[in-house]
């Protein structure tokens, strides 16, 4: 390996040998052979210590398996093909996402009329209440800190606000959608 080649400096293997990701063990030495052949600064057609070096440096890392697979997990993924956006999905996510938020604000509402000293409720038991995953659970918190109508208390347990619990009162929800999203064994009529 060189010391001629700059510390901290990313080096992409696979360009600097001319070779595709997928290039097998053999594809990989052909290229190595070739380029050393041209810039090795002792005999090369073409010589350039620089460039031995990292040709050197990069057949050493892609002809070990484990070394190339560390590598490979260096690279950002390679695409294949332009992004989507699934529309279907999208839209169902979408049409539970005000229903969800409206269950946690009820649940800490509950939790903070019951327990006014201590108002905050761990994530966990948020998570083993609900009925749904969770992703969107997450994705529900981070909206209703976000507005402002959920805050952390001392021990990062969401409570709900002044604010959430006015959101609530002026949008009272239908308890029947409340209850769907929360499990069974956690509803007390």
């Amino acid at each position: 390996m060189s010391g001629s080649i700059s510390a901290g400096k990313f080096q992409d293997h696979y360009a600097v040998l001319g070779v595709g990701r997928k290039a097998t063990t053999d594809e990989i030495h052909r290229a190595y052979s070739a380029l050393a052949q041209k810039f090795n600064p002792r005999n090369g057609s073409d010589p350039d210590r620089e460039k031995y070096d990292a040709i050197t440096l990069a057949y050493e890392t892609l002809s070990n398996p484990a070394t190339r697979q560390a590598f490979d997990a260096l690279l950002p993924k390679e695409d294949e093909g332009p992004p989507t956006f699934a529309t279907g999905p999208f839209f169902e996510a979408l049409a539970g996402e005000a229903d969800r938020r409206m269950a946690i604000l009820c649940i800490l509402y509950d939790r903070r009329r019951q327990n006014p000293g201590s108002p905050g409720m761990p994530v966990r038991l948020i998570e083993a209440m609900v009925n749904f995953p969770a992703e969107p659970m997450f994705f529900a918190l981070w909206y209703l800190k976000q507005r402002g109508w959920v805050a952390l208390d001392d021990k990062s347990c969401p409570m709900i606000t002044a604010d959430g619990m006015d959101v609530v009162e002026r949008n009272l929800p239908a308890p029947e959608r409340v209850r769907a999203l929360i499990k069974p064994e956690c509803l007390a009529d």
